[in-house]
């Protein structure tokens, strides 16, 4: 995935069709379509029916779940996703190697079942939301951000994950321990103008392509903006400058 517009992901955090439809008509302005993600608060509140209207829409998903549980739970999970015929899906790195092997396994067989390509796994490294206080203080975990984050990417990738999401900050440190062709995926997008809110690691559009980002995710800058079709066309602007 290459710094293009298919490259950046809004976030609908939204709860209801109404709100989700008020947005892709919004999107549907543009030049292009970016891809969406459906997070828990979405998913959780319309379920799969939801996916199935986004994709008639025209837009790609990144179903972002962020699956975390034993290895066999997420592999039956991860079998029902895998035949929604979406782009991305998410587990959470620190369930371990054979928790996203599984996970990557149940994809795999779903899609198969729903002659589907099945979606790009993504490993959530640690959460934008972790600060190094709380990595220590309440994880308990002696390592820097940086050397963690790395650490949990180069497990999701020997566990056959496609990718990781990361805060772009940590981009530049896990770049060179991986395959080029492996997904840095980065949330904590802002412009110079937006407020953190509870992101603590945080980047602008251009410092996260400057990085290395493979995709970045972008949500409330875009979805609580008055005008969230002139928010995308500017964060885009942002993230292409380098091409």
């Amino acid at each position: 995935m290459n710094a293009s517009t298919n490259s950046i992901i809004v976030a609908l955090d939204v709860s209801t069709t109404s709100s989700v439809d008020q947005l892709l008509d919004q999107l549907s302005q543009t030049d292009d379509r970016p891809a969406v993600k459906v997070g828990m608060e979405l998913f959780y509140s319309e379920g799969a029916a939801m996916i199935r209207h986004i994709q008639q829409r025209g837009f790609d998903i990144f179903l972002d779940l962020k699956l975390h549980d034993i290895p066999n739970a997420v592999e039956r999970a991860a079998y029902q996703l895998g035949q929604l015929s979406i782009q991305y899906t998410t587990v959470h790195a620190l369930g371990g190697k054979a928790m996203i092997a599984a996970a990557k396994r149940g994809l795999q067989q779903g899609a198969q079942q729903a002659h589907v390509t099945p979606p790009k796994l993504l490993a959530v490294t640690e959460l934008t939301s972790i600060s190094e206080k709380m990595l220590v203080n309440e994880q308990h975990v002696s390592l820097p951000m940086t050397d963690q984050v790395r650490q949990l990417a180069q497990l999701a990738e020997t566990a056959g994950a496609d990718g990781v999401i990361c805060s772009p900050q940590e981009v530049t440190t896990i770049k060179p321990f991986v395959n080029e062709t492996f997904l840095l995926v980065t949330p904590g997008i802002r412009l110079t103008t937006n407020p953190a809110d509870d992101q603590q690691r945080v980047m602008t559009p251009r410092q996260a392509a400057e990085a290395g980002s493979s995709a970045i995710v972008v949500g409330r800058p875009i979805t609580q903006s008055n005008q969230p079709a002139d928010a995308y066309m500017t964060i885009k602007r942002e993230w292409l400058i380098h091409d």
